[in-house]
Parts: C-alpha cells; structure tokens; sequence
C-alpha cells in the first residue's frame, strides 16, 4: 500500500504539482485511508502538509471533482463520495509515461471522442449545452490570463461525454482523468518552441468548432471536428517524438 509522503525536492521540480496532489489524494480514496463521506483535510491543511501554494491544491481538489472522487459543498467542505466510478479501463493511466504511450492514448481518444461528440450533439440539453460553453469560456480566461489550462480543457472533453447520455463515456473520462491533455504528462518544453498564447489559442479555436458543431445539433459536423482536433493533437505529438529521437546522441 502507498504511503502519502509529503512534498519532496523532486516533486517541487516537478510540472505539475496539482496533478502530483491530486494523485496522491487519489490514492488515499482508493486505499481506504480515505474513506466515503470523509471530509477532506481542509485547504490550509493540504497546503501545510503537501507543501504547495493555494492555487495548486484548489486545482487538485478541480480534478478529484472531475474524476467524480468528491464533491465540495459551500461552506462546509470537500467530501469523498460514496460511490467512486465504475472501473472499466485495463490500464492504469498514471502509467503513462513516454510520449508512445501518450499518442496510443490519443488514438484511443479520437475512437471515443468522435462518436461521443456526435451523440452530445444529437442528445444534449440545454443544461449540458451550458456545462460545455463554460468550460470553453473558463479555457479561453485561462488563455488570456497565461494561468494553466489543462483543467479547463479536461472539463469541456468531460462534459462532452455527459452530453451524450450514456455513463459509459463519462466513466471512462473519469478514470483517465486529467492525464487525457498531453502537455500534463509530459515536458515537452525542452523538445518544442514554448507553448504560447498562439499555440493555444489554436488548439482552443478546435474547440470551438467543436461547440458550434453541438449547438447545431448536427451530428456528422461534431464527429468531423472532433476527429480533426484530435488528429491535430496526435500528430502534433508525434512531430515532438520526432525531435526527441532526433536529437538524441
């Protein structure tokens, strides 16, 4: 059994540290340390113990809500679930750690996320309609303001999934989490030019084809957009596995 340890050297080297808290916290829940209906140590506690800033932990407790692990009720605290998602997947994605790995994921992305764009088209709500235009616009800001995005790009691909009506998709999106965007796995910095406010305003503008094709409820259009986005992600990253193997002596 894992033993949560606090922050170390390494981990404070680390580029992610709100996903390195958030999988630590995982692991408890999973472990039983942490058990259904627990509250969560409080923010200033998680600070003091895994000797991070405020801003990371609140982004770790985003994507324990993401994965479905807890709920935060106002006023009152963070609570683990009493029913963690359904385990579907025959892999643990925290193991994904090379960028073939990270582009096998990609292909299995663009086979899922292709058809659950097309059913959300064909079977969202209006609420859920609203659910993915936030998550777009919580993208964009983060954009804008050059904060961490990958969130908010987890959240709108999520929300997605709940649009389509069918639990499997969002069970599937829960347990993959956040290590579904690429650059949260993976220093690609040191490979390719910095990921600037271009670069990503590019990939978010992928998005919003994607939202247009949903608001129309046009079913074929989404599937398109959603497959070019991904593809576009995929081969992105390949032409930085490219540069690795390149450059190696």
């Amino acid at each position: 059994m894992a033993i949560p340890l606090p922050l170390s050297r390494a981990r404070k080297r680390s580029g992610n540290l709100a996903q390195t808290v958030a999988a630590d916290l995982t692991q408890q829940i999973r472990d039983g340390q942490l058990r259904p209906g627990d509250k969560l140590p409080t923010e200033t506690e998680l600070i003091e113990n895994q000797g991070v800033s405020r801003t990371v932990v609140r982004e770790a407790l985003s994507q324990l809500q993401a994965a479905g692990l807890v709920e935060t009720r106002h006023g009152v605290g963070t609570f683990v679930l009493a029913t963690p998602p359904e385990q579907v997947l025959p892999f643990d994605p925290g193991t994904l750690g090379t960028l073939h790995d990270v582009i096998a994921l990609m292909e299995l992305r663009i086979s899922l996320e292709t058809e659950a764009a097309s059913l959300a088209a064909a079977r969202r709500t209006s609420t859920q309609l609203q659910a993915i235009q936030e998550a777009l616009n919580t993208l964009q800001a983060g954009i804008d303001a050059g904060v961490d995005t990958a969130s908010a790009d987890f959240q709108f691909h999520w929300r997605i999934s709940q649009a389509t009506g069918n639990r499997y998709f969002a069970n599937i999106f829960n347990q993959i989490g956040v290590v579904l965007i690429p650059r949260t796995r993976l220093d690609t910095s040191r490979l390719t030019p910095a990921q600037d406010e271009s670069y990503l305003q590019r990939i978010n503008q992928e998005h919003e084809d994607i939202y247009a094709a949903i608001v129309r409820q046009d079913a074929d259009a989404a599937r398109a957009a959603m497959r070019m986005h991904l593809t576009n992600s995929r081969e992105r990253l390949r032409r930085v596995a490219d540069v690795a193997e390149t450059s190696l002596p």
